[in-house]
């Protein structure tokens, strides 16, 4: 009588949705770089830095031999002119951070951006080959907080600041806002790419949003007339 009971019939894998099939949520799969495109990554990185640093060593030392050519504006700055009183170069020492912000707490300033070179860092090495506009800019982000590090801890020190300046020379000059005229902060190679990297990354956070919208479920034909 045993052998004619039917035993109980467990459920099938097949009879259960694969976490994989087309009925799942949308979900983004993380997919590592290829090491070949990491390396890649990494010396672009590199070469940004080196422009920074090359560009402000060579413009330094160029002021410096011609201190004696250079015009002085209406703010007393001694500048070279390269497109009028606009564009110039001009020799500035920078011991803050974007505007010299806080120049005067050394330790935090110099230990956040040690903090900010490792997390870009990671964050380079985890970002997914396919955002390239992500990618992009936290390189961009990253050689430039780079290069201005290495200019704190590397550049002579003075007795008053316990790290070297960053050294800026990339000099702008509105002559038309104001009675004198707005002088911009002066900046160089390493905050130009900083500040294209960040707009990018807003950029790569709004093109985000589209692949989202596009990608996720839409509705069909009988729920829309229904």
């Amino acid at each position: 009588m045993l052998d004619t009971m039917s035993a109980p019939q467990s459920p099938l894998v097949e009879d259960y949705p694969s976490p994989t099939s087309e009925t799942a949520p949308h979900e983004e799969v993380h997919v590592w770089a290829p090491r070949g495109l990491l390396i890649r990554r990494f010396v672009l990185v590199a070469g940004l830095i080196a422009l920074d640093l090359w560009s402000k060593a060579r413009v330094f030392e160029w002021l410096t031999d011609n201190r004696f050519k250079l015009d002085i504006d209406t703010h007393g700055h001694q500048r070279h002119l390269i497109l009028g009183e606009w564009f110039t170069f001009m020799k500035s020492l920078n011991y803050g951070a974007a505007f010299g912000q806080l120049s005067s707490v050394p330790h935090l300033l110099i230990g956040g951006r040690v903090i900010a070179v490792l997390f870009l860092s990671w964050l380079v090495l985890r970002a997914p080959k396919t955002r390239r506009v992500f990618t992009a800019a936290l390189m961009l982000v990253l050689a430039g907080a780079s290069g201005n590090l290495w200019d704190n801890l590397f550049m002579e020190t003075t007795g008053d600041h316990p790290y070297g300046a960053v050294r800026d020379f990339i000099d702008v000059y509105f002559s038309g806002i104001g009675e004198k005229g707005w002088h911009f902060p002066t900046f160089n190679v390493a905050d130009s790419c900083i500040t294209v990297g960040a707009v990018l990354l807003l950029l790569s956070g709004f093109a985000k949003d589209d692949e989202k919208q596009a990608n996720s479920p839409q509705p069909t034909a009988e729920l829309n007339n229904s």
